[in-house]
């Protein structure tokens, strides 16, 4: 079966705005990666200031595949205007990894 990956990413509240702007630029660049299934950011509603970035792969391989291309020169490329990397909006983060054993889906009607 797949697995998740969650990116847990400490966000103080001035930079909320600046990473959801972020990842509002880049919503494409991970869709058409090879044995991607599944992407959500999640924006803590209360008690945290820990965003949640879930994407769903088909394998490990997949994942590493992106992490070492795509991922990796987004990541690396810098303001087109500056030529610098912006200061990250992060100030922490964590990666948990998961293997779906169970899932479900509604119904249809």
């Amino acid at each position: 079966m797949s697995v998740v990956k969650i990116n847990v990413l400490t966000v103080p509240a001035d930079q909320r705005e600046t990473l959801e702007k972020r990842f509002a630029s880049r919503a494409h660049a991970v869709e058409n990666s090879d044995g991607f299934e599944w992407f959500e950011l999640l924006r803590p509603v209360e008690g945290t200031n820990n965003y949640l970035v879930y994407t769903r792969w088909r394998d490990e391989k997949s994942f590493q595949a992106w992490m070492e291309g795509p991922m990796k020169t987004a990541h690396q490329s810098g303001d087109a205007e500056s030529s610098e990397r912006p200061r990250p909006a992060a100030s922490g983060s964590a990666l948990w990894s998961f293997e779906v054993v169970q899932q479900a889906a509604p119904k249809s009607a």
